[in-house]
């Protein structure tokens, strides 16, 4: 009896799933939560019913789990569904932290159990909840990272609110729960793999490495097609090998080192699958955001400062095909004051369609995503990228630059056909941040010094930072020219004049999604289930 429960609730839930994710498993993603793997979290998506179905497996149950979701991965303000017990009976409930991180039982319970069974692995729990619940406690689940939380409960507890995450042994894992809908194409099967590793690297002990390795390719060997490092489109490969091709790979690694460790080795790299047979496009891959330079810069102790680089619409005219190209992919980057980043297309002046959007980034957790949508990008249009950082805990002024502890802004997009266009950038115009320096030396006692010997850097490094010094900063960015790299894959840019260009007028832009509430399922019970943890739900 108790199989065929568990029989049934799997036939219904790939039911609910149809179309979500691959047909074999009602399951399809799967990520450890700590690094034991004690906890394991698998999910799929409705998109249809705008749910995540949830199964937490729970290796060895001690007297209760908490998982949910946060900001950042703090326990403190998060939305939790927990599992506890009171010695005698166990209990599953929808429920939130506060800033202390006491934990209490939410008003409106939309996490839904659907079952809890004991299986050989351990404890399973099997829950679903809407993407949004216009709860105010609740975490709205969107496109891009999420930052997943746990805790382990050692001792059972009275109630609920006796229970304090301080106390517990807690962490995070960052995911992608909204996982495109898009089938994986089929591989050819004439696949072959080449994996390119940094050959035992000794990491220098300091925070910043950028470590390069070349391996060259067979003499003779031909034209082929990448395919899978994440998964191509069927019809585009990134091509490699053949006449007019470079017989040298590089892989480059950036090590970041922040407690200056001495004697670690490192023999990480890429594994390419590849394949003889030609696809229809060559891919190729673009830089889009800012140039990496001081000229941009976030003061210290800001909580949302925005940096905005441009693809211009007098680059993408010269330099893409008439018939445009297709984005299906992006990587977004910073360093470690980044909070969230954004691209956008805009054409005729009005911004149109999102390219990829991150509002809780982590520079901690940065992946090649696909697309949910393929994005045609035509010649005139433009395009827009935006970070918003966080220089809270800093006390100088972040620039733009290589290092770990200054910053980026980039989006590194995969697209169809290839083109010359790889790097596709802007920065302000170096004369307006000069006339920067000037202004604010004109209203402060504090002087800036302008002298030509000091850098930009040290410029930045001795503003008075004040109200004054900060709006006008950020006006600079809003307002004066730039500089845009329209650049070709030697490093040349394009034929023109790239400098002191005007920032592309954008006249309508688009509006903020709005949180859609789920269905009414009727009165929403306010009290936790009681769950028989030996067998199926109670």
């Amino acid at each position: 009896m108790y199989g065929t429960a568990v029989a049934v609730f799997l036939v219904i839930l790939v039911a609910a799933l149809q179309g979500s994710g691959p047909p074999e498993s009602p399951f399809p993603y799967r990520v450890p939560l700590d690094p034991e793997g004690s906890l394991e979290l698998s999910w799929n998506v409705s998109y249809t019913q705008e749910t995540v179905y949830f199964q937490l497996l729970v290796r060895e149950l001690k007297a209760g789990v908490l998982f949910g979701m946060s900001n950042r991965g703090e326990l403190e303000n998060a939305d939790l569904v927990v599992l506890w017990t009171d010695g005698d009976s166990a209990y599953f409930g929808d429920a939130w932290s506060d800033e202390q991180g006491r934990i209490h039982l939410d008003s409106q319970q939309d996490y839904q159990l659907l079952q809890a069974r004991r299986t050989p692995e351990g404890l399973c729990l099997l829950f679903k909840r809407p993407f949004g619940t216009c709860d105010p406690k609740d975490y709205l689940i969107e496109d891009g990272t999420v930052h997943l939380v746990y805790g382990v409960l050692e001792e059972p507890f009275g109630s609920l609110e006796a229970i304090n995450t301080s106390g517990l042994q807690i962490g995070l894992q960052r995911v992608q729960l909204l996982k495109p809908n898009i089938s994986i194409p089929a591989l050819p099967s004439d696949l072959l793999t080449m994996e390119i590793r940094a050959p035992d690297v000794l990491i220098p002990g300091k925070k910043t490495t950028y470590w390069c390795h070349i391996t060259e390719l067979p003499e003779g060997f031909s034209r082929h097609h990448i395919v899978m490092a994440f998964y191509y489109p069927e019809e585009a490969g990134l091509a490699f090998g053949g006449a007019g091709s470079s017989r040298f790979l590089r892989l480059e690694v950036h090590y970041h080192n922040p407690l200056e460790i001495q004697g670690r080795r490192d023999s990480s790299g890429l594994r390419l699958y590849y394949t003889a047979t030609l696809r229809r496009f060559d891919a190729g891959i673009m830089e889009l955001g800012l140039v990496y330079t001081p000229l941009m810069a976030i003061p210290p102790q800001e909580t949302a400062f925005v940096l905005t680089g441009y693809c211009t619409d007098k680059c993408t005219q010269m330099a893409l095909p008439p018939s445009g190209i297709r984005i299906f992919a992006s990587q977004l980057h910073t360093h470690l004051t980044g909070r969230k980043v954004v691209t956008v297309l805009a054409r005729n002046g009005q911004e149109r369609e999102i390219v990829n959007r991150d509002d809780h980034y982590s520079p901690h957790f940065q992946e090649i995503r696909m697309l949910k949508k393929v994005v045609s990008v035509h010649p005139g249009d433009v395009l827009i990228t935006s970070c918003t950082y966080n220089t809270g805990d800093r006390d100088l002024a972040t620039v733009g630059g290589f290092g770990i502890l200054e910053e980026m802004c980039v989006n590194y997009v995969h697209y169809y056909p290839r083109t010359q266009l790889e790097l596709c950038k802007s920065a302000v115009d170096a004369g307006f941040l000069r006339k920067y320096f000037h202004t604010v030396n004109r209203f402060n006692a504090e002087e800036v010094c302008t002298c030509p010997q000091a850098s930009v850097p040290e410029q930045f490094a001795s503003v008075p930072w004040n109200s004054f010094s900060r709006d006008m900063l950020k006006a600079v960015y809003g307002f004066a020219p730039i500089s845009v790299h329209c650049n070709k894959s030697t490093a040349v840019r394009f034929p023109g004049e790239w400098d002191l260009q005007p920032l592309p007028k954008i006249t309508s832009k688009l509006e903020e999604p709005t949180p859609r509430c789920p269905a009414s399922r009727g009165q929403s019970p306010t009290s936790p289930t009681v769950v028989s943890i030996g067998g199926s739900r109670s």
